[in-house]
This record gives C-alpha cells, sequence and structure tokens, in this order.
C-alpha cells in the first residue's frame, strides 16, 4: 500500500508467523530511510463509542481500509540489560549490596576453591566421605549381598583385570526391589543406589558412570578399600544386625531416592539429559523460592542449563570480590557469608537465596565475596553463556502492545515442547485488564480449535483479583453492543458485527461451564444473560447461538431455583466445640453450600466469661457484630475501642479484622469469640470447657469396623469438599476482606482435617489401658490405608500426622509392642507425607490418580500462598497474568479432583447409624499442653 512516498509493509515477528489476528505494521520513508509512525486516530468519548470505535479500526485495518497507529504496534523488545534486571528481581541481596551489618572477622582461613568445570562427573561422589548413616547402610546392603549364594556380587574380568564383588546395575535393581515391599518401580530402586553412589558408598569399576539400571558394573566402596572386612562370608551377628538395621533405616534410603535421581540429572550435560528428566527437573524449578517470579518458559529454558555444585569444605571461597562474574547461583543446602572489603561480613544467605546475578546483568565485576559457612553446601549454577542466551531469547520472544508509548499487552511466543502441540503460538505474560479481554475475545475465541485454551480458563479462574464482576460484564455489554451508535452497515460491517456478538456469546458459556454457580451471584451477570437472550431471540444472524444461550438460561435457572429453595437456611455454632451444623432450612444436607446470606446462630463472650446470643448473615462484617455484642452485654465503649477476638483452647488471641467476614466459621476447633476493649486483651482467658474434649458420641472403637470408619469419613469428607468453590482459595490467599466474600465451605473443610487429627491424639492418650492403645494404634495405621484406598488424601494426611504427634511417638512402650508389619507401613506412610523437596514424595503419588479424589487441602492453599507472597499482581501498571497461571493451576487441581462423582463400593454395614453418627463430630482435645500431660500420664518417661 503506498501512501505519498511511504511504503507500507506488514512485519512478521519472531520468524514467519503471525500473531493470531494481529498485524504488525511498519513504514520506511523512501528518501532518507527513516522509520517514522503515523499519529494515532482520535478516540471517540464515552466507554460504549470508545469500544465500537476500537473494533471498527481493527476491522478496517483486517480488511486493508487503514494503517494501525505506531503507538498501537507490537515492537520487538530492544537488546538491553534492564530487560534482564527486571525478569531476575526479587533476590533478597545482590552481591553484597544491601544493609550492612557488624563486621565480623573470618572464624577460619578460607580457601579459594578451583575453577569448576562447566559439568561435574556424576560417576563421582559430591562428598569427600561418607555419613556414617549412608556407610551403615552400604554395609548392611553389602553384607546381605555377600551372604545370598545366588547374589548378584561376584567376581568378574574387565578387560583381562579381575574385579572382586562387583554386580551389573539391573542385577543390584532386580536384587532391592525383591528385597523390601516399599519398592515398586525400578526407578525408585536405581535412585536409592544413585544415594549410594553420590556419597562414596557404591562406585562404577572405572568410575565412568553415575548408577543405571544398566549392565554397567558396579562394587561397594568396602571392596575397592580390600582388607579384612571385604573378606570372607558375614557372621551370624553380622547379618542379624545388617537385617535389623534395613528393616529400620531402609525407608530413610527410600525417601532420599529422588533427590540423588535430581542430583544426578543435574549434573548431566544438557545435550545428555532427556525428556522426561527435563520435566522432572522443570518440576523441582517451580517450587523454589527464588525463580518464582520468572516465566513458565524460563524455568523450562533454566531446567536443561543449570548445573549441580557440591562442596564439601567450610571457608571454601565461591568467588572473590573484583573476580569476573562468570555464574550465577541458587542455594539448595547449606548457607554462605557474605564478604566485603573493608566491611567483613555483611549478611549470610541460607537456603532457597540466590547471588550473583548483578555481575552478570551489569557484565561488572563481582561486588562482593562468598564464601561458604557450611560443610557439604549444594548449589544449582547458571554460568554466564548460557545467562546471555536467555537474555537473547526472551528479547526473541517478547511481544509488546503499545499504546501512547505505554506497555498495554506483553506476549511471549509458546515453546514447542516434544511431543505436545499447541493451537496458540503466543501467551499472555501481562497486559491491562480491558486489553486482555480484547486479546481474548478477539483471538481466543470464534475459531475451531480443540482442546482446552490455557488463557482463557486461567483467566476465567482469576479475573476476580484484577476485574471485578461488574467491570467484566460492562466491557462484555460494549463489545456486544458495538453497533449501537453506527447508522449505516456494510454486509462486511453486519459479518464482524455478528461475529464479534457471537464471540461475546461464546465468553459466556465458557463463564457459566468454568465457574458454575459463582457466574450468577452478581445480579448483573443475570441481567446482561437476560439482555443477551433476548437480542438473540430478535435478530435472526444469531439463530446458531440459541442452543448456547438455552443453555447459559437453564443453568441460570437451576441456579434460582436452588437459591429459592434453600432460602432461609439457618446454620448454628455449637457452643462446646463441635462443628458448625445446620439449624434449619434443608430437609437433604449432604452437599450443603454454605451461602453469603445464610444465617447462623453463635455465641459472643466477654473477659469475666458472661456471654450473648448473636443470630447474622455469614457476610456480616466484624464490625458490625463487635458492636451488636457489645451493646447486648452492656459493655459502654465505643466501636472504635473495641475488638472481636478468637480466644484458643491454648489461650493463644487472635485479633480480626473489623472488615473481616464469615467470622463464625473461621474459629479454630475449640476456639471461643470474644468481644473485648482493645487496651484489654490480655485479661482475656480460655474457658474452662476449652482444656476439656469437644462434645460427641462416646462410644468403643474397638467394637467398629475401620473400612466402614473409613467408608463413612470419606462419604462426608466429599461433602464438605464438594461445597468448596475454587474462588474461596483466591479469597482465601488475597484475604477475603478484601473481596468482601466468605470463605465459610473452606473454613469447615479445614477444620475438619485438624478435628481428625486431633482425635487420634486425644483418643490414644485418653486410653490409659496398654493393650487397648497397642490395638488402637494398629486400628488407625488401618485406617490410614483404607483412607488411602479410598483416595481420601486429606483424611489420610489427618491420621498419620495424628499418629506422627509428640503426643503420641513419644509412647514407647505402645510402639514397641506394635508389630514389626504395622510399623513398616506406618514408616512408608510417613514417607509419603515427608514435607522434604515440598512434598515430593506425595506430589509424585497424587499425580498417578485419576479422579475422584480428596486432595491435601493445606497444601493446595501452601501452593496458592507461594504464588501470592513470590510475586508481585501489578508489573508497571500492568496485570501480572504469570501469577493468575500460577494461581490457576492449583485452582484445576480441585476441578480435576472432582470431575468424577465419588461411587466407593459401602463395605458390609454392621452398625452404619452410629459410625455416621459418630464419625460427624469427634471428640477432640487440640491443645498441645494439655495432650502431651496426658501422655506424661498414660506413659510415664523411663528414667534412665
Amino acid at each position: 500500500m503506498v501512501v505519498g512516498q511511504r511504503s507500507w509493509s506488514t512485519q512478521t515477528v519472531a520468524g514467519s508467523e503471525l500473531v493470531p489476528g494481529v498485524l504488525l505494521l511498519r513504514y520506511r520513508r523512501h528518501s532518507g530511510g527513516e522509520e517514522q509512525a503515523t499519529k494515532a486516530t482520535k478516540a471517540t468519548a464515552g466507554a460504549t463509542s470508545a469500544t465500537s470505535a476500537a473494533v471498527k479500526r481493527r476491522r478496517q485495518l483486517e480488511r486493508g481500509q487503514m494503517t494501525r497507529p505506531a503507538s498501537m504496534a507490537f515492537e520487538m523488545s530492544n537488546k538491553n540489560k534492564e530487560l534482564m534486571n527486571d525478569i531476575f528481581t526479587n533476590c533478597k541481596l545482590k552481591n553484597g549490596f544491601g544493609p550492612s551489618v557488624q563486621a565480623t572477622a573470618a572464624a577460619t582461613s578460607p580457601t579459594k576453591r578451583p575453577l569448576s568445570p562447566d559439568h561435574p562427573n556424576p560417576a563421582l561422589p559430591i562428598t569427600e566421605t561418607p555419613s556414617p548413616a549412608m556407610n551403615r547402610m552400604g554395609w548392611a546392603l553389602r553384607t546381605l549381598l555377600v551372604a545370598d549364594n545366588s547374589s548378584c556380587l561376584k567376581d568378574r574380568k574387565v578387560s583381562g583385570k579381575l574385579i572382586r564383588k562387583c554386580a551389573p546395575g539391573t542385577e543390584l535393581v532386580d536384587w532391592l526391589v525383591n528385597l523390601s515391599p516399599i519398592v515398586h518401580t525400578r526407578a525408585q530402586a536405581a535412585g536409592m543406589w544413585q544415594a549410594l553412589l553420590e556419597e562414596g558408598v557404591l562406585a562404577h569399576v572405572n568410575k565412568e558412570q553415575p548408577f543405571k539400571d544398566k549392565c554397567f558394573l558396579y562394587r561397594f566402596r568396602l571392596d575397592e578399600e580390600g582388607g579384612t572386612a571385604a573378606a570372607g562370608v558375614p557372621q551370624a551377628d553380622d547379618l542379624g544386625a545388617a537385617n535389623e538395621h534395613i528393616r529400620e533405616a531402609l525407608s530413610a534410603l527410600f525417601q532420599r531416592g529422588p533427590d540423588a535421581t535430581l542430583r544426578m540429572i543435574l549434573r548431566k550435560p544438557s545435550h545428555e539429559r532427556t525428556s522426561e528428566e527435563l520435566e522432572l527437573v522443570f518440576e523441582e524449578l517451580v517450587h523454589i523460592a527464588a525463580l518464582s517470579h520468572l516465566s513458565t518458559s524460563i524455568k523450562r529454558e533454566l531446567s536443561s542449563i543449570f548445573v549441580f555444585e557440591a562442596h564439601a569444605q567450610a571457608g571454601t571461597i565461591l568467588f572473590n570480590q573484583g573476580d569476573e562474574g562468570r555464574s550465577w547461583y541458587i542455594l539448595l543446602k547449606g548457607s554462605v557469608d557474605v564478604v566485603i572489603h573493608g566491611k567483613g561480613t555483611v549478611a549470610t544467605l541460607k537456603t532457597g537465596d540466590d547471588f550473583g546475578k548483578l555481575a552478570l546483568i551489569n557484565d561488572a565485576p563481582r561486588a562482593a565475596t562468598i564464601v561458604l559457612k557450611e560443610n557439604n553446601c549444594h548449589l544449582l549454577r547458571v554460568d554466564k553463556e548460557h545467562f546471555n542466551r536467555i537474555l537473547r531469547d526472551v528479547e526473541a520472544n517478547t511481544l509488546r502492545l503499545q499504546e501512547h508509548g505505554k506497555d498495554v499487552l506483553v506476549l511471549e511466543r509458546v515453546a514447542k515442547q516434544r511431543g505436545q502441540h499447541s493451537a496458540f503460538k503466543y501467551t499472555v505474560m501481562s497486559g491491562t485488564p480491558a486489553k486482555m479481554l480484547e486479546h481474548l475475545l478477539e483471538t481466543r475465541l470464534g475459531q475451531s480449535v480443540g482442546g482446552l485454551d490455557p488463557f482463557l480458563d486461567d483467566f476465567l479462574l482469576t479475573h476476580i483479583v484484577f476485574m471485578p464482576v461488574v467491570q467484566l460484564v460492562d466491557e462484555l455489554a460494549n463489545y456486544f453492543h458495538c453497533d449501537a451508535h453506527e447508522d449505516a452497515q456494510t454486509a462486511e460491517d453486519r459479518e464482524y458485527i455478528i461475529n464479534f456478538k457471537k464471540r461475546v456469546i461464546q465468553f459466556m458459556q465458557k463463564w457459566v461451564m468454568a465457574v458454575r454457580h459463582a457466574a450468577f451471584e452478581e445480579p448483573s451477570v443475570c441481567d446482561f444473560i437476560e439482555d443477551l437472550a433476548a437480542e438473540v431471540e430478535a435478530d435472526p444472524d444469531l439463530n446458531e447461538e440459541t442452543s448456547i444461550v438455552h443453555n447459559v438460561l437453564t443453568q441460570m435457572a437451576r441456579y434460582q431455583e436452588d437459591r429459592n429453595q434453600n432460602a432461609g437456611q439457618k446454620w448454628k455454632l455449637p457452643p462446646n466445640g463441635q462443628p458448625i451444623c445446620l439449624f434449619s432450612g434443608n430437609a437433604t444436607p449432604s452437599k450443603t453450600v454454605i451461602r453469603p446470606d445464610d444465617d447462623i446462630i453463635f455465641r459472643v463472650y466477654c473477659a469475666d466469661h458472661t456471654y450473648c446470643t448473636l443470630r447474622f448473615p455469614m457476610h456480616t462484617t466484624a464490625e458490625l457484630i463487635k458492636a451488636c455484642a457489645a451493646d447486648k452485654l452492656q459493655l459502654n465503649r465505643g466501636p472504635e475501642d473495641l475488638v472481636l477476638v478468637e480466644v484458643k483452647s491454648n489461650g493463644e488471641r487472635s485479633v480480626f479484622k473489623d472488615n473481616d467476614v464469615s467470622i463464625p466459621t473461621g474459629l479454630s476447633l475449640n476456639g471461643r469469640l470474644f468481644v473485648s476493649v482493645k487496651d484489654h486483651l490480655d485479661a482475656l482467658t480460655q474457658l474452662q470447657e476449652q482444656e476439656c474434649p469437644t462434645e460427641g458420641v462416646d462410644i468403643d472403637l474397638e467394637i467398629l469396623s475401620t473400612k466402614e470408619l473409613a467408608y463413612h469419613i470419606t462419604l462426608f469428607e466429599w461433602d464438605l469438599f464438594w461445597a468448596v468453590h475454587e474462588y474461596e482459595l483466591l479469597y482465601h490467599t488475597f484475604g477475603r476482606h478484601h473481596f468482601g466474600k466468605i470463605t465459610a465451605n473452606l473454613d469447615v473443610f479445614l477444620r475438619r482435617f485438624n478435628e481428625v487429627q486431633y482425635w487420634i491424639v486425644t483418643e490414644l492418650v485418653s486410653t490409659p489401658s496398654l493393650s487397648k492403645r497397642v490395638g488402637l494404634v494398629r486400628k488407625f495405621i488401618k485406617l490410614a490405608a483404607y483412607c488411602k484406598e479410598y483416595q481420601n488424601l486429606n483424611a489420610f494426611f489427618a491420621v498419620v500426622m495424628g499418629l506422627s504427634n509428640m503426643a503420641v511417638s513419644r509412647l514407647q512402650q505402645t510402639w514397641e509392642k506394635i508389630p514389626s508389619k504395622f510399623r513398616k507401613i506406618f514408616q512408608e506412610f510417613e514417607a509419603l507425607i515427608d514435607p522434604s523437596r515440598n512434598h515430593r514424595a506425595y506430589r509424585v503419588f497424587v499425580g498417578k490418580l485419576q479422579p475422584p479424589l480428596i486432595p491435601f487441602m493445606p497444601l493446595l492453599l501452601k501452593d496458592m500462598t507461594f504464588a501470592h507472597e513470590g510475586n508481585k499482581t501489578s508489573l508497571d501498571g500492568l496485570v501480572n497474568f504469570e501469577k493468575m497461571h500460577m494461581m490457576a493451576q492449583t485452582m484445576r487441581t480441585i476441578r480435576f479432583c472432582r470431575s468424577r462423582s465419588l461411587g466407593l463400593e459401602p463395605p458390609s454395614p454392621k452398625s452404619e447409624g452410629e459410625v455416621r453418627t459418630y464419625i460427624s463430630s469427634f471428640r477432640v482435645i487440640d491443645n498441645q499442653r494439655v495432650l502431651t500431660a496426658m501422655s506424661q500420664k498414660v506413659e510415664p518417661t523411663r528414667k534412665l
């Protein structure tokens, strides 16, 4: 297209592909070759007309009738150091720059470490000498292997040389899988052998290979060293000791296997890492705080280039102040001192911290010296060459849409994963709410694209954080009525407008499918849906959308019918610590959702333990509750002098904010609600009954079937889990007072976890008979097994954590009488709930399950908090959509777990009515001090 002496051409971005639905235009002045931009078209006044004009301009642009203003052009980000500085932010200390502390002299004379090779040898140990625990484990395994005449540990000739007592990796894996039932897969066994190899207990005969489930030969360190310990057949005493040690300590080796495998992968050259190994590394990087603010694509890049380093000696210098910056580091284990000339040690960095970026970003010398503070420090390293390549890749793959000189939308090219195909070439990194919605309507709807669109789903699940429902409906209405101010329309205009209306209708359908009844809670949404239905009925060009609108109207009618049916629903918070329960309004309480306008009856106390009974809707604020309670209790103080407080059973006090909501459901197990003068909080004491068990059915557990108990617990908790909406996770994470929304259903579900956990402890420490305690421990271990079988992982965690409680674990006489079979099962359960590596064992296990299942909810909330606190919600005035994506991933977990209905096969009923009543309200003490005292009473500490 020629305009005067200027020629226009479409420019492909980052290759030969265009951003979907968007054209990037530029022009050059022929005479001087100087690039200039045309002036932006004036925006029409008013929100509706502005949207209409924007749609019209884009329509004309697509037909070639006008040029895009340069201020709205997508631009490739320029190569500059500030981009990397912006991407890699959030570190606590950058090479020693930060608040200085009192300088201290180095305790030891540090030694300069040799320059690390590009890739350490994964076949060599990461420690100078094995730890005592691993040495003992290696001795025990070798003893059993040597004692087994048919074992794989034999003398073999390798290249004409006799190698004493070596075995192929495949046969060692076979032997270990058959040794113990806790080792389920060959990969697990290989990881356990690698854990021994990385500490030098086991080694490849030529020191050339890490442990592999292949025909490579390996032998124990004891056989390499020779001597009398390596000779002969083990004695009976040694064999017995080895067997006993294996029974007690093999689970510890099992837990170390995944970490050892990860370290082995990180010590391999990048080109040798398989796609499965890269995915494993990526899953670990997702949970490292220092990387939490980076995009998914950058984390995937890092998974292929991070290198593992281990340093054995404290005092080793990693690099000196003034050295050339060659690498960026993240501490995986241990700590380092940051030392500056003339100031001494100014800071100590610990596990999870990172350092060394500033020198790479600015291409400057190191600003501080880094000295290892502990022995056996583990680090991740990214070298300068790869660091700069990431910078170039980010520049090449980032597109920015600008309006009036400011970024309004930032896109990033979707990296193609091996074996995966994405219909979308770009993902949204950040943007203004309105521009992200516009991009979504123009590029993600109205196309025949199969599968779930992550951007659309992320937007629908998280928009309440950055774009309230009322604002979203207004924007959609503006787009839907974009033709309201256009008098004359060509056939092409009409076609374009109809297509845009169809996209808005499709958006509404997707919205209702994604969030269900929550979409109808705002009256403006219902009004807009009725408006859409009337328009579709009146416009023959929208006939194809009739079925979509009908489906949405049906969903809305069901919601309104259900709401009317449960109108006037009342709840009560019983006075003696029992869980919240229905007071009236629903004859079938199964899967009953607590709604914001449901009433709840509860007590509020004052300092002298007198109380008043109140009835308020769930969404009532703490400010209104305290004012009403103060009036009824005649405190005669103004609201500004009063606070609403929870007093827990241990005496701890927690003050509510005035704008907080769903107060009664947020109380702890045996907590009580108090109103108090601000200056008199110290006068608040717990009620006498708070140190006693909460009220519940008193029943002899021995007569109840354990499987039936697990079955009814799972049914009960499935109903509680089903009532929790994904939005409640957002309300809980950001603070429900920010939204004015309740989290009552989530509160009740979380309370149930604590109730089950402390029920286990309470029952055991309340049983004076040793034989009965032994029977209860066995019953509870079986209960955990059945909960795991029913995929009720929330109850499984609660039972195992209850058995691991200090008041229970100290009962030595009880545990000594537990059969070894049950102790072994319990060790496996403890390994599964082990929190190390961000609950890696649990995440691997649950990743293999299919719905329906009840997840461990506290961990999902931890993931939400991690994403929230580790990432800003807004970056330079734009919504950080990468953060929204991280949160939506966790919310999708809830949806996945409930994607199939629960259909358990009921066990043979023995006392169904008693069991259902019993499990609905346990007798519970949640005061750890009281529980420990009771534990001491039933089983006093042995005197040495």
